[in-house]
């Protein structure tokens, strides 16, 4: 038997901006409240920007709420032309 180790590492979390699809990291620690189910309030000091900016590729249907990243040009559950 082998024995492989598990390491929780380099973990980070990310938030994606509705109106233009920026990409921030967010702090840990808020993260990690987040995750937890707590109810926070992200502020500015939580967020770095990543890179000179971001356009999502990221599909929304405004009808169903279905999300994502192939080249559809309608939504596969209700039909409804996807949003960026």
């Amino acid at each position: 038997f082998f024995f492989i180790p598990m390491f929780k590492w380099n973990k980070a979390y990310y938030v994606e901006t509705s109106c233009c699809g920026t990409v921030y990291r967010l702090d840990l620690e808020v993260g990690k409240r987040i995750e937890r189910g707590e109810t926070v309030e992200i502020q500015d000091r939580d967020l770095t920007p990543l890179g000179g900016g971001y356009r999502s590729t990221w599909k929304h249907c405004p009808n169903c709420g279905f999300t994502t990243d192939e080249d559809f040009d309608f939504c596969p559950k209700c039909g409804t032309r996807l949003e960026y």
